[in-house]
C-alpha cells in the first residue's frame, strides 16, 4: 500500500485529535478554525486525518448506517436524516453470466435522497454548522444537488445549486426543488458550474460542498466499511475487487483511504486490501486516459457527452487522490459504451435491483474487463451502484419495455395476452 502520511505525531493545529493534512506538501492545517478546501500554501488537496484510528471493535452497535462508523469519522453524529445501511444484493444471474466465484451489488440507491451523496453530506453539513457558515452551494449533474438541498433543508441551512442547463434528469433537479434550494442553470457543463461555485467559495459567498471538501469523502468512506463488514459477514471472507462508476472520483479517494486507515490501525490485512476498479462512460474518460497511459494527473476533457449523466464530467478533481489508489490496490479502469451501460441497466433491472444509468457502468465495466481477462473467475467482486433508478425516469423508460395498448374489458386483454 502506499504511504501518503495518513497518521504521525499530533500536530499542535489538531482539534479532538482531527486535522487537516495537505496530500502534496504535507502542511496541516486545523479542522475548524477557518474554511479552506486546498492547500494554503500549494493549492494541493486536503485530507482529514486522526490521532486514532479505529479497529472493527470500536464501531458502535447501537447504530445503524453511517453513525455506526462514528469513531473513524470527526464526530459523534452529524445532520442526519438518516442515512447508509445500504443492502448488499445477491445477482445470480449476473454472477453465472460473469463466471465469478462470488458477484454482490451494493446499492447506494437506497440511501433517503437516493444516491450515495448522502453519506458525505450527514458530515459535510455538520462540518458547515461548526464553522458557522450560514449558505450552503454546490456544482452537480443531480445527486449532489438533491442531496444538499435535503440536508441543507434538515439543517435549516440556505442552499445554492449550479447545474449544467438542460443536461440534469428531471428526478434530480425535483429533488432539489422540492427541498428548497435555489436553482441556477449554467450556461456550460458540469465543470463550468465547479469552476463558479470554488469562486464563489474563494470569495466567501457560499460554503462549498463538493467532494473537493475533504469532509465530504469522510462520509462516503463509510461505504468502504459497510462493504467489508457486509462481505466478510455474508461471505466469510473479503472482497478482492470493488468496482465503480467514477465522475469526480471522489468515491474512488473515499474507499482507498477507508482501506489505508484499516491497514493502518491492524485491521484490515493489508493483503486483503481489494483492488479498487473505476468505470467511466466512453465520451467522459479523463480517469481512463491517465490510467491507460500512465499519467499522475489527468487532463481536462472539454467536451463530455454519455447517457450516464451522474458521470457525466470532464475534470475529476479527486484524481490526485484517487489515481494512487487505483494502481496502489492492483486496480484500473475501464471504458464503456453507453449501449453496454444500458444493457447493464436493464439486466440489473431483471434481477430486481433498479439504478440510473451511471450505477450500471460498474457492471458494464466488470463485464469488458472479464471478456479481456483482467477480472479472473475466482474472484470474488462487489460492484457500487450509486444512484436509484427513479433519478432518471426518462432514461428507465428508453431502457424498459414499451406499454402494450389494450380493450378496456377482460375478454380483450385476455385475448391480446394469447396473442
Amino acid at each position: 500500500m502506499a504511504d501518503l502520511q495518513l497518521t504521525g505525531a499530533e500536530p499542535a493545529v489538531a482539534t479532538d485529535g482531527v486535522w487537516l493534512a495537505c496530500i502534496e506538501c504535507g502542511e496541516t492545517f486545523p479542522p475548524f478554525a477557518d474554511v479552506r478546501y486546498t492547500c494554503d500554501d500549494c493549492d494541493g488537496l486536503l485530507e482529514v486525518r486522526y490521532a486514532d484510528l479505529p479497529t472493527w471493535g470500536d464501531f458502535r452497535e447501537d447504530r445503524r448506517g453511517v453513525w455506526r462508523y462514528a469513531a473513524a469519522l470527526p464526530f459523534e453524529e452529524g445532520v442526519s436524516l438518516p442515512e447508509g445501511d445500504t443492502q448488499l444484493h445477491d445477482v445470480p444471474g449476473l454472477e453465472a453470466e460473469t463466471g465469478l466465484e462470488r458477484l454482490r451489488v451494493k446499492h447506494e440507491g437506497m440511501n433517503p435522497t437516493g444516491s450515495f451523496k448522502d453519506r458525505g453530506m450527514t458530515v459535510g453539513v455538520r462540518v458547515a454548522k461548526e464553522v458557522g457558515v450560514d449558505r450552503l452551494a454546490c456544482a452537480s449533474t443531480g445527486n449532489t444537488s438533491a442531496a444538499l438541498a435535503a440536508y441543507g433543508a434538515r439543517g435549516n441551512m440556505e442552499t445554492l445549486v449550479l447545474l449544467p442547463a438542460g443536461k440534469v434528469a428531471a428526478g434530480k433537479v425535483a429533488q432539489a426543488s422540492l427541498h428548497g434550494a435555489r436553482i441556477l442553470e449554467v450556461d456550460g457543463n458540469f465543470d463550468t458550474c465547479l469552476d463558479i461555485v470554488q469562486d464563489l467559495a474563494a470569495r466567501g459567498e457560499a460554503y462549498l460542498l463538493n467532494s473537493l471538501n475533504p469532509f465530504r469523502l469522510e462520509g462516503q468512506k463509510t461505504i468502504g466499511l459497510e462493504i467489508l463488514e457486509q462481505f466478510r459477514d455474508e461471505e466469510g471472507a473479503y472482497p478482492d475487487r470493488v468496482v465503480l462508476p467514477v465522475g469526480n472520483a471522489g468515491n474512488t479517494a473515499a474507499l482507498y483511504k477507508c482501506f489505508r486507515e484499516l491497514v493502518r490501525s491492524g485491521a484490515l490485512p493489508e493483503e486483503e486490501v481489494p483492488a479498487l476498479t473505476g468505470v467511466q462512460a466512453e465520451g467522459s474518460a479523463p480517469m481512463v486516459e491517465a490510467i491507460e497511459h500512465g499519467w499522475d494527473h489527468t487532463e481536462r476533457w472539454e467536451n463530455v457527452e454519455t447517457k450516464a449523466t451522474a458521470i457525466r464530467i470532464g475534470n475529476p478533481v479527486n484524481a490526485p487522490k484517487a489515481l494512487p489508489g487505483i494502481r496502489a490496490t492492483g486496480g484500473t479502469a475501464v471504458a464503456v459504451s453507453d449501449d453496454a451501460i444500458q444493457t447493464a441497466q436493464r439486466d440489473l433491472a431483471e434481477e430486481g435491483v433498479g439504478v440510473e444509468p451511471a450505477s450500471a457502468a460498474s457492471i458494464a465495466g466488470l463485464r469488458t474487463l472479464r471478456q479481456r481477462g483482467v477480472v479472473t473467475a475466482d474472484e470474488r467482486v462487489v460492484c457500487l451502484t450509486t444512484g436509484h433508478l427513479l433519478k432518471d425516469p426518462d432514461a428507465a423508460v428508453e431502457a424498459g419495455s414499451e406499454p402494450e395498448p389494450v380493450p378496456g374489458d377482460t375478454e380483450g386483454v385476455l385475448a391480446h395476452l394469447q396473442g
